[in-house]
């Protein structure tokens, strides 16, 4: 097994390795190589639904997606799909997932079923390395502030891009959850500062004028957007990608039109953030 910083700021690639047979040593140095980069990208697997599922069930339990479509007979597992009649896609602007929730996912194991001929790469960007970029004066104003994070103006009924994507999404009268967490976030695992708001779904900072929020908000995501932080992912069919919401964001890019991109996702449970 061969482990390679994808960048200096975020992921690693995993190579010369089958998921589907990980030895417990083996599976503990994966372990401590997503703690360490926050995404890994595990080249050429060959993987069942069952398969996926094993694995999954390796780092927790599983969360089951509530808004995205399951594949027919895995209810664990989540479609995450573009037809080439599609416009729109999933996921396309940066975010975090189920930041939303009051306990948000640990991360998703994502696995490339079918690809474009070019095109819809995946862009991450690493929260650590982006916190510890900031001057002593930003950290100081921000590291006992608190941000709302929510979902309904992506999943909910009224959702203009719900509507656009089409019938990509489930159960929109779900949606609506809030949830504070803290802007600064001391990772539950590995003990590092990290940034946690994203574009998707924060709302607010608590307990500041809207319009302070918003100035201060967009100068963290001005930040963030630098292309320092980010590893830009090319998918080849049969990676598998897993990657760390309290440590990371993610961007799905859109630019394959008239093509097919299918894959499979599972999400992990997390644990309460503080």
């Amino acid at each position: 097994m061969q482990i390679t910083k994808a960048s200096d700021a975020v992921g690693a690639i995993v190579e010369d390795i089958d998921v589907k047979s990980l030895s417990d040593g083996q599976f503990a140095e994966v372990r401590n190589a997503f703690q360490k980069h926050g995404a890994l990208f595990f080249k050429n697997q060959n993987l069942t639904p069952e398969d996926h599922i094993a694995f999954a069930e390796r780092w927790g339990n599983i969360d089951f997606n509530r808004f995205f479509k399951q594949r027919e007979g895995y209810p664990a597992i989540a479609e995450v799909l573009k037809e080439p009649d599609q416009q729109l896609n999933i996921g396309g602007g940066w975010h975090t997932d189920h930041s939303y929730d009051e306990i948000p996912a640990m991360g998703s194991i994502l696995y490339a079923l079918e690809i474009p001929p070019s095109g819809g790469d995946t862009l991450f960007a690493g929260m650590a390395a982006a916190y510890e970029a900031l001057d002593d004066d930003m950290k100081e104003r921000i590291k006992d502030l608190k941000a709302r994070h929510g979902n309904a103006h992506i999943f909910g009924e009224e959702s203009e891009y719900r509507k656009a994507v089409g019938d990509r999404y489930t159960n929109a009268d779900q949606a609506g959850q809030t949830a504070v967490h803290p802007i600064v976030l001391t990772h539950p695992e590995s003990g590092a500062k990290g940034l946690y708001v994203n574009p998707g779904f924060t709302l607010e900072i608590v307990d500041m004028e809207p319009e302070e929020s918003k100035a201060l908000l967009q100068e963290l995501y001005a930040h963030i957007m630098q292309d320092r932080f980010h590893h830009r992912h090319k998918w080849s069919e049969g990676d598998l990608a897993m990657w760390d919401n309290r440590a990371t964001w993610h961007y799905a890019l859109n630019d394959y039109q008239g093509h097919r991109r299918y894959l499979n996702r599972i999400t992990i449970e997390g644990v309460a953030l503080g």
